[in-house]
């Protein structure tokens, strides 16, 4: 892989949400403490969604991860399709940069972006009695392979759509009906048997809960299970996107 190439597009690519760090890292942290407060004053006190856990706490890291989810996606999705409705991408494509460079840097742009808010939430939001995690392994774990799944997703849907309401497409009705059927206001355990099977077919339940073990020790699903789920969902979808990238479809045709 050229190290040259992948660094310098990495750059740009941070570069490029930082710039506009109010919107790109502010906005999704400021929305997750607007979910946390209102959710936490209205049903807070009536629920426990998890034995021994306050609901105010068990919210933190689905919010968390939600929020790392949908914004690993963004970057990798919009600086896509904006670099080729703007006719830039052929500055990128032109150099003698591998197709393995290219990927890393949009990924790890993805996935640098989905944690920096992700921390950002869980200390804007620790105050509400988010305890030190009992398991860091499982946090670490879920939320990279999260946010390499989600910018791995991200670039497929960069590279197929042509203009951003397409993209918004993916947002309003795929990504968002599987976040919120993953459990992130509630445990899944509360929902009727036919809506509780089709949240164990989502993969974006499998890295909430798991991600939420990893802070309280519990959780709907066994945590390895989650980790296998998410790990292969990860891989496959990686390896879709890398597939995509190589063969040049809609990027050099």
């Amino acid at each position: 892989m050229n190290m040259t190439g992948f660094s310098t597009l990495l750059r740009k690519e941070v570069m490029r949400f930082g710039k506009v760090w109010q919107q790109t890292l502010g906005a999704p942290v400021l929305t997750a403490l607007l979910y946390q407060l209102i959710f936490a004053q209205a049903i807070g006190k009536h629920v426990e969604a998890l034995p021994g856990v306050p609901y105010n706490a068990f919210l933190i890291p689905g919010l968390a991860m939600m929020s790392m989810m949908q914004n690993a996606f963004a970057n990798s999705s919009s600086s896509l399709i904006q670099s080729r409705i703007t006719g830039n991408l052929v500055f990128i494509l032109l150099p003698p940069i591998s197709n393995a460079a290219f990927f890393s840097a949009y990924i790890s742009a993805g996935i640098i972006r989905g944690l920096a808010v992700g921390l950002g939430i869980l200390v804007c939001t620790a105050w509400f009695g988010l305890p030190v995690p009992a398991h860091i392994g499982f946090v670490l774990a879920f939320a990279v392979l999260g946010c390499l799944f989600m910018a791995s997703f991200g670039l497929i849907a960069g590279i197929w759509a042509e203009k951003f309401d397409q993209l918004a497409a993916f947002q309003n009705f795929l990504i968002m009906p599987l976040t919120f059927l993953s459990g992130v206001f509630y445990s899944i355990n509360s929902l009727p048997p036919f809506w509780k099977a089709v949240s164990h077919a989502n993969p974006v339940f499998y890295m909430i809960d798991g991600f939420r073990y990893g802070f309280f020790g519990v959780s709907d699903a066994s945590p390895w299970l989650s980790l296998s789920v998410v790990g292969g969902f990860a891989l496959a979808v990686s390896a879709v996107a890398f597939r995509l990238l190589q063969s040049g479809w809609k990027l050099r045709s």
